[in-house]
């Protein structure tokens, strides 16, 4: 009987997308894999035709329908315009998890040759502040809110377990702020330590995020998987790339238990594209993990080990390697792994991969269930040109009627009313803290909306966020200086 052929969605991208996508394409075509192709279009050639997400209906019918992407890089507006297309496509379909493997290569020489680093870093891919959710709040003020859940951190702390046990590692580190962000980071962190003792074979160990890119940089070896939360993960693993020869050579996978989609970590480099001379390395590694990720392991490890031996020869290396002047263009690179397909490094060993064990989640939207709770105050956002003094002095007479009183003013998170002697460069966004006066039980409903229509009237509010206690412990932090 003849095997069944896996539909596969490929977005050629922008750029140098295409190119490199197409060297991909041969290789696993010429790899045996039982693959066929569905293309379609994503990133600034939508944009053009006034499809503000990048990503048209019939691209997300066809990954709706293969639920298995292969990617070139997307181009996307900095600073302006449309939202990026490649973040679309990541939540959309929940690809919950980015994986971003980084090793040492031969003939790709760097100041970290010879050290053995062979990581991966576990990245959450839908949360965080790349939720995009952001306002001005002031005309000279802007907010981004940054968004974690229990669900999204016990969803990608179980990837990276379970990933370190599919490649038979040893060590997961989780690397937070929670030094800093408390409530936020610290949630990945509380999460790492709750899950971590259901994989006692495995070393876990937490480590603040600055440390994580300090000993990076100084010991990167030390490291086998590191999971992270969204932006710290993004950063951190432009930079492990860097330490074994730069983005040409960085695959990843965003997956999800529904769609995975596998894509190159390096951008479009528009001023290369279609020039021929590319290093299309990182998006063939991506194709790798995609057919590792079908069950298609044999023809997984033969790609992967013919780059290795290409690399190791060095007859045939990119420009992004030895320089532009003297590299070799994408398609004569493409053709020796072509070449050297069937053949086995004898130094530089393919690690032995079996399929990750994705993690479930509660489909409930409230997966964290608290005993008790209340509300004991309200933080009252205000646009204002006052003094904190002055504003200090009319909320406490608006708020004297009131079941909750006046406990501070901050500005940039520093407290600044009842004064605390601190020298704080003000702007016009004041952070107002109500909290309950001695014998009121909780802030009702209708006490809130007295509070906001009498500060209304005098001041301009423009957010509100409720002070709440679950289980007796505050739901949220207090300002530098707030006692």
């Amino acid at each position: 009987m003849v095997a069944t052929r896996k539909l596969v969605t490929v977005i050629p991208g922008d750029g140098v997308g295409p190119e490199c996508v197409r060297s991909a394409q041969q290789l696993v075509q010429a790899a045996g894999a039982r693959i066929e192709w569905e293309e379609r279009a994503a990133g600034a050639s939508v944009f053009k035709q006034g499809i503000a997400s990048g990503v048209p209906p019939e691209t997300i019918e066809s990954v709706s329908k293969t639920r298995c992407v292969l990617k070139g890089p997307l181009e996307t507006p900095v600073g302006f315009g449309e939202k990026s297309a490649n973040v679309t496509l990541r939540k959309l379909f929940e690809t919950y998890g980015n994986i971003r493997p980084v090793r040492e290569l031969p003939g790709v020489v760097t100041p970290y040759s010879g050290r053995g680093i062979d990581l991966v870093v576990v990245r959450e891919n839908v949360e965080d502040l790349y939720a995009g959710i952001e306002h001005m709040q002031t005309p000279g003020v802007a907010q981004c809110l940054k968004l974690i859940s229990r669900k999204g951190c016990e969803k990608i702390v179980r990837l990276a377990f379970e990933l370190a046990v599919a490649e038979g590692r040893k060590r997961v580190h989780c690397a937070t702020k929670s030094n800093i962000m408390k409530l936020t980071e610290g949630l990945l962190k509380r999460t790492f330590e709750q899950i971590a003792p259901e994989y006692p074979g495995i070393e876990a160990q937490h480590i603040i995020i600055d440390n994580c890119a300090h000993q990076l940089v100084k010991k990167p070896e030390q490291f086998d998987v590191i999971v992270t939360t969204n932006m710290n993960g993004d950063i951190i693993s432009d930079l492990t790339s860097a330490l074994v020869g730069g983005l040409g050579f960085a695959p990843s996978a965003n997956v999800g238990n529904e769609v995975a989609i596998f894509e190159a970590v390096h951008g479009s480099a528009p001023k290369y594209a279609g020039k021929n001379v590319i290093n299309p390395t990182a998006v063939i590694l991506s194709a790798v993990l995609m057919l590792r990720h079908l069950g298609e392991f044999e023809a997984a490890g033969k790609i992967e080990n013919a780059v290795l031996v290409t690399l190791e020869q060095g007859k045939v290396l990119t420009g992004d390697v030895v320089g532009y002047d003297r590299g070799v263009s994408t398609s004569a690179f493409t053709e020796a792994v072509l070449a050297n397909l069937g053949r086995t490094s004898q130094r530089w060993r393919v690690r032995e991969y079996r399929p990750i064990k994705l993690p479930t989640s509660d489909p409930a939207p409230d997966t964290v269930k608290p005993h008790s709770r209340r509300v004991v105050g309200v933080d009252v956002f205000i646009e204002s040109a006052l003094t904190p003094d002055a504003l200090g002095k009319s909320l406490e007479e608006i708020a004297q009627d009131c079941p909750v009183r006046l406990k501070m003013i901050s500005n940039r998170g520093t407290k600044v009313y009842p004064s605390v002697g601190a020298i704080t460069d003000c702007v016009d966004h004041w952070r107002c803290r109500f909290v309950l006066r001695p014998n009121v039980p909780e802030l009702s409903e209708t006490h809130l909306g007295w509070l906001l229509h009498q500060i209304g009237l005098k001041h301009t509010w423009m957010h509100v966020e409720k002070l709440p206690e679950f289980d007796g412990a505050a739901g949220f932090t207090k300002a530098q200086g707030e006692d």
